[in-house]
């Protein structure tokens, strides 16, 4: 908003709640993976291979839809004429969070994951780290 020299509105309000569910359904369905990885894993395969087995299967979606919204929000900036000021409102923060949840969805989330896990492994004794 602030890169954009736009203040806080309505308009950038509806933006930021349309970029909260966006980010949280990728995130939740990078949590679903690497738990799925999880409960499939070999008792000796490694905590980090498992981590990355089931990261790298969202790696191609989470960017495809990332992609997709910030493609088709790109040109609203652009636009002019009725309605553009009230709609570059709403684009300008989906744009740049979209971006922002990308590298927490396909970077943070995995790292926490492992430190949560390791942690779970090391208190129960058993697997690799």
């Amino acid at each position: 908003m602030w890169a954009a020299g736009y203040n806080l509105s309505v308009a950038a309000a509806v933006g930021f709640i349309a970029l909260a569910g966006v980010a949280a359904e990728i995130g939740v369905v990078m949590l679903v993976y690497l738990d799925r990885a999880w409960a499939t894993r070999a008792e000796d395969e490694p905590l980090n291979r498992t981590i990355e087995r089931g990261a790298v299967l969202r790696v191609r979606p989470i960017l495809m839809t990332a992609t997709a919204i910030v493609m088709g929000l790109v040109p609203i900036l652009w636009a002019g004429g009725t309605g553009a000021s009230v709609m570059q409102r709403i684009a300008a923060p989906m744009i740049g969070g979209m971006v922002t949840a990308t590298v927490l969805t396909l970077v943070v989330i995995p790292v926490l994951y492992y430190l949560w896990r390791r942690r779970q492994v090391s208190v129960s004794g058993g697997g690799h780290s």
